[in-house]
């Protein structure tokens, strides 16, 4: 255990659960479908969070669980030097063909945020987009992203909030599919009590404004039939249950869609409520 993670709090899950199970369930489920579908269209997230750090050219920056590439693509067009890390080979090969159709220099490569394999203080900015949220140990997580950024730095991210669209979207998965027991929910991440928790010893700064992106789509049965599709928590929960089972899910996904609609003409636009995290390294 390095330095930082002995002095970050640890909070849920509790040692008996066994995270590496988790993590391996969790990497057969971002590799499921093809989250590329979706998260591509989250781009505008990407380039908020690089214009809230302020980025200039020539930074050494690191983008943690890249996903398909958003920040990474981000914070290449403002010229910087940038390595786009996820744990999912299919995704970084999105990203890859993403970069080479708009000819931006990125350099990619397979990684843990839970255990990135670079040294400390390699990076000017460290980010995540809706991305190291999800990994299972959020102090180890923290602790690596305050390893690798120098001081001065910053890390930025952006996370879901627990009562905002998909911080409920999970809620209802769980309700259907429940994780395992003595798992924190990812949303967490999404309130600044666990952004205080993570950063507030280490940090000289926290910015912690709400932000919302807007999700778009034809219907909320055009959202459904997509993230069930393409979506991998969504797709592996439907493929959990039975006929019945599947049903109950689409209803109560399809109720939600609709509490969050703000379209009246048939189509969805969705406001997704997430927490924009810009914490300045002491």
């Amino acid at each position: 255990m390095s330095a930082l993670s002995a002095s970050i709090p640890a909070s849920n899950p509790t040692p008996a659960v066994d995270l590496a199970a988790v993590k391996a369930r969790q990497r057969l489920a971002w590799a499921a479908g093809d989250y590329a579908v979706i998260g591509t269209t989250l781009q505008i997230v990407g380039e908020a969070l690089c214009e809230a750090l302020d980025l200039h050219g020539g930074e050494r920056v690191l983008d943690v669980a890249a996903g398909n590439g958003n920040a990474s693509l981000a914070a290449a067009r403002r010229w910087c030097e940038v390595t786009s890390t996820d744990y999912v080979p299919a995704l970084l090969e999105r990203g890859r063909e993403r970069a080479a159709a708009e000819r931006l220099q990125i350099a990619f490569q397979e990684a843990d945020a839970e255990a990135l394999p670079f040294a400390d203080a390699s990076f000017d900015a460290v980010l995540s987009t809706f991305g190291a949220m999800f990994a299972p140990d959020a102090p180890r997580v923290a602790a690596e992203l305050l390893r690798v950024c120098r001081p001065g730095g910053r890390i930025g991210m952006a996370n879901w909030t627990p009562t905002g669209f998909i911080g409920q979207l999970f809620k209802t998965l769980g309700r259907h599919v429940p994780p395992p027991a003595g798992m924190a929910s990812p949303a967490l991440w999404g309130t600044r009590e666990r952004i205080q928790d993570c950063f507030g010893a280490h940090a000289g700064a926290i910015a912690t404004p709400a932000r919302h992106f807007v999700f778009r789509y034809r219907s909320p049965q055009h959202m459904l039939d997509v993230f069930r599709s393409f979506y991998g928590p969504v797709h592996k929960a439907f493929g959990a249950l039975d006929e019945a089972g599947q049903q109950a899910l689409a209803n109560d996904l399809l109720d939600l869609f609709g509490q969050f609609n703000t379209a009246r003409d048939g189509t969805l636009a969705a406001p997704g409520e997430y927490l924009e995290v810009v914490v300045t390294r002491r």
